[in-house]
């Protein structure tokens, strides 16, 4: 396998950064995660959008243009001989001295990674419990920024592990449900689709804005509001949506079984429209 850093492409092996970049030491930087699907890669601009919009919060002044940035990613799938992967697109603030001043740090490191990965949770029904861990509040660190700082995310992964099941749901601080771990919420009730709104502690996925549009396509009533723990409990269904995860049902939260622990109709339709259209929206890597 062949990783993109600074510029060149080297094998993995040798794909090495210094233990002095502020990615490693403060978790200083902003990344994303991309599907390539059949040799398409899953709405590449919107990823690489969101990528600059982050950077560009923390001030993180990235070296490549977005055109540049979209040729790495094409060209580290091309060059890996890929059709379907996951590719990781790093951007950090660079090598620096052990304080965290950013000034110190004069040439961002960028990297991408290209390998295939199936999704992450598997495409069968999922169990769920409620993590202890709040979300941070957009306040303190929006996570409308994606940012390399997922230690919230991973306590409460920490906890889901020590449970037994394959997922935590996070609330914020006032106790609304908000997302999980690495994955966007919805629920379906009385064939009503609801999801936490952006304007809350949630990352806008963008397999999450990509499902809410196949929805409202497919006639379904989508609407975006803060949910409690009691409207997932009562759900005729629940699902989960990420680039990693896809598009994949909840059977069980907080012991409480869901559609009978079956993944529900509106959901499958969800799925399968999803995975015929993640085929064609993107950019093609082979001519």
């Amino acid at each position: 396998m062949k990783v993109y850093l600074n510029g060149k492409f080297v094998d993995k092996e040798d794909a090495k950064i210094s233990i002095y970049d502020h990615g490693l030491l403060y978790g200083d930087g902003v990344f994303e995660g991309i599907r390539a699907y059949d040799g398409v890669i899953f709405k590449l601009r919107e990823h690489i959008d969101r990528l600059y919009d982050s950077a560009r919060s923390i001030l993180l002044e990235i070296p490549l243009s977005k055109e540049e940035m979209e040729r790495v990613v094409v060209e580290t799938v091309r060059v890996n001989n890929l059709r379907d992967a996951y590719i990781r697109l790093v951007v950090t603030r660079g090598i620096g001295d052990l304080g965290l001043d950013p000034r110190k740090c004069s040439n961002p490191t960028v990297f991408c990674i290209a390998e295939p990965m199936n999704p992450l949770l598997g495409e069968s029904g999922i169990r769920v419990i409620t993590s202890s861990i709040r979300r941070l509040p957009v306040d303190v660190l929006n996570p409308a920024v994606k940012s390399l700082n997922y230690l919230n995310s991973i306590l409460a992964k920490i906890q889901a592990n020590y449970a037994g099941v394959d997922e935590a749901f996070l609330l914020d601080s006032e106790g609304y449900v908000v997302e999980g771990t690495g994955d966007n919420i919805f629920v379906v009730k009385n064939g009503i689709i609801k999801t936490p709104p952006v304007a809350s502690s949630i990352l806008r996925g963008i397999t999450r804005d990509t499902v809410i549009d196949i929805a409202r396509e497919l006639g379904y009533t989508v609407v975006e509001e803060r949910l409690t723990l009691h409207e997932l409990y009562v759900a005729d269904e629940v699902f989960i949506t990420g680039t990693a995860a896809e598009v994949v049902p909840v059977v069980e939260i907080d012991g409480r079984v869901i559609n009978n622990g079956k993944t529900g109709k509106i959901t499958r339709r969800l799925k399968e429209e999803f995975d015929r259209v993640k085929r064609i929206l993107g950019t093609r890597v082979y001519d």
